[in-house]
């Protein structure tokens, strides 16, 4: 038995003697605690380890604190001189909470700005090991905790979900290995090739800078410089332009990336996402009609449908191709203006994604959650793709504009598995470090460089230059494409068509060109573009 004082400082001198063992005096304060919303109390205990203490608004703290923990007592009335003003400087917890107010707000994403997240997770279904050494994908079974981000591309936070935009499909897969982020679309194409025109295109796409309109004609002035641009517009200006919600969506990685095996072997790889429920999309009536009563449809259709039980899934196909055979093709593999025939290179089921929970916050779990195609983990490795390249860094580059440099550090970017390296300080740093030795190698440093894991290898060799793919081959895939659809699909693209070329601000020479672009993909698609629009084709 010993005597134990508490002491109440806030409300004046108080002394308490307890006569009790420790647990009974345990019990004690932690009434007194909940019962007393005002007392500020200081116990002569063992320190908490403050590194052990995740931070988090739920501490069950019976009363308002300031982001320090200290007590407020009054959360309703400003610190004034008198009861009518003015404010007094002094008054910390207003500057704090407004402060904090005016910063709640981050810089929205240049693209894909609206967006839905869900948690879940994907589970290999068939074996792969024989195409890459991705721990995640060592054998059928293994699952892996993942979360996904679905979004529209070029509109505001605030847009509806049922404009005619492309939609961002991306994965972050938290493996043992690190991070693995599947970044692409609901198509498999893109409108360019070459990163140096990402933000041109992306400026065409979005308002005017003058009056901030989206209007037809910038859109289609830039595009009648990029021919390769058709196969994605007969996607966009499909049927499939705007999906019905995103759990009837296909997502595609666009990009070609590398799978290497253990023995070093590589392959070029397509990564697709097929719904197991179909794909649905919404036809300009139906769009205007759900857009009208509801702007967000598509994110309430994912919330509702996971809190519901029924859980949307997709299942992940890949497309492989070895490097050796790249040249017997009539494009370049690489090139994502294009897609590969699936007649010679078939789809190969690699597993299945689940999304069985919804986010706990949309600001920590959708707002602040960070993509880079630059995340990969051993076993997939990236190509000599011009758009993957320029993503590598561009991806990171714009997370650390947005977020911080340390935006892998927010729970939501964070790796699952142990990690460790000399990255440190910088603007929102939050990371506890109490080592001595910041720099590599050390004999005082256990830390040591990991298993060596095969990446491609092949010997690289050109002139230093700037030069477009050898093998352009820009109209025969839209072609193709636009011919496999039934006479009613392909009028409702001709109309859209015929909607965005008759822009009144378009010259005859930007209606000829496009004409002739089309003319080009089929014949019959240009002529009946060129009555249409009572212009005649310059091929």
């Amino acid at each position: 038995m010993g005597i134990f004082t508490l002491v109440l400082p806030i409300w004046g001198p108080a002394e308490v003697n307890f006569m009790a063992g420790l647990d009974e005096l345990c019990d004690q304060l932690l009434q007194m605690v909940k019962k007393s919303r005002g007392l500020f109390l200081s116990v002569l205990a063992p320190a908490m380890d403050p590194y052990k203490f995740r931070p988090s608004s739920a501490h069950d703290s019976p009363y308002w604190t300031t982001n320090a923990g200290a007590p407020v007592w009054n959360n309703n009335s400003s610190l004034t001189v008198g009861t009518r003003g003015p404010i007094l400087l002094e008054d910390y917890h207003l500057v704090e909470k407004l402060a904090n107010f005016d910063r709640e707000r981050i810089p929205e994403r240049v693209v894909h700005a609206r967006g839905a997240s869900a948690k879940g997770f994907f589970e290999v279904t068939h074996d792969v090991s024989h195409l890459t050494c991705a721990d995640f994908l060592r054998a059928p079974g293994v699952q892996t905790p993942v979360i996904v981000r679905f979004s529209t591309v070029i509109h505001e936070r605030g847009s509806p979900e049922t404009l005619r935009d492309p939609r961002g499909f991306a994965v972050k897969f938290y493996t043992r290995e690190g991070n693995f982020d599947l970044v692409g679309n609901n198509f498999p194409v893109f409108f360019i090739r070459d990163g140096i025109k990402f933000p041109d295109m992306v400026h065409s796409l979005k308002p005017n800078p003058k009056s901030h309109i989206q209007e037809n004609w910038r859109i289609v002035d830039f595009f009648s410089h990029h021919p390769e641009s058709l196969h994605m517009f007969t996607f966009l200006f499909d049927d499939v332009g705007v999906p019905q919600d995103y759990r009837h969506m296909e997502g595609s990685g666009v990009n070609t990336y590398t799978l290497i095996n253990k023995a070093g072997k590589v392959h070029f790889v397509k990564f697709h996402w097929k719904p197991t429920c179909g794909v649905k999309c919404l036809l300009e009536e139906e769009a205007i009609r759900v857009g009208g009563s509801n702007h967000s449809h598509a994110t309430k259709d994912l919330y509702d449908s996971i809190s519901a039980g029924n859980y949307p899934e997709w299942k992940l196909y890949i497309q492989t191709m070895d490097p050796a055979d790249e040249d017997k093709f009539d494009f370049d593999p690489l090139d994502t203006t294009k897609t590969w025939p699936e007649d010679v290179l078939p789809l190969q089921p690699v597993g299945r994604l689940v999304l069985n929970k919804n986010i706990d916050n949309f600001f920590n779990e959708n707002e602040q959650l960070a993509f880079n195609p630059g995340l990969v983990v051993p076993g997939i490795y990236y190509s000599d793709d011009k758009m993957l390249q320029s993503r590598i860094f561009t991806y990171s580059d714009t997370q650390r504009h947005r977020l911080g440099p340390n935006y892998l550090m927010l729970p939501v970017n964070a790796p699952k598995c142990a990690h460790h390296n000399n990255h440190y300080d910088g603007f929102m740093n939050f990371m506890h470090r109490d080592e001595e030795v910041d720099y590599f190698p050390s004999r005082f440093d256990p830390v040591r460089h990991s298993e060596r894991y095969p990446i491609p290898s092949a010997i690289l060799t050109g002139r230093r230059e700037r030069q477009i793919l050898a093998k352009e081959n820009n109209f025969k895939q839209p072609g193709e494409r636009y011919r496999s659809w039934d006479p009613a699909r392909q009028e409702r693209f001709i109309s859209r068509w015929i909607d965005a070329l008759s822009d009144p601000r378009l010259t005859h020479e930007l209606r000829s060109i496009w004409i002739s672009y089309w003319s080009q993909a089929d014949k019959y698609l240009g002529m009946k573009l060129a009555n249409r629009l009572n212009v005649r084709p310059t091929m």
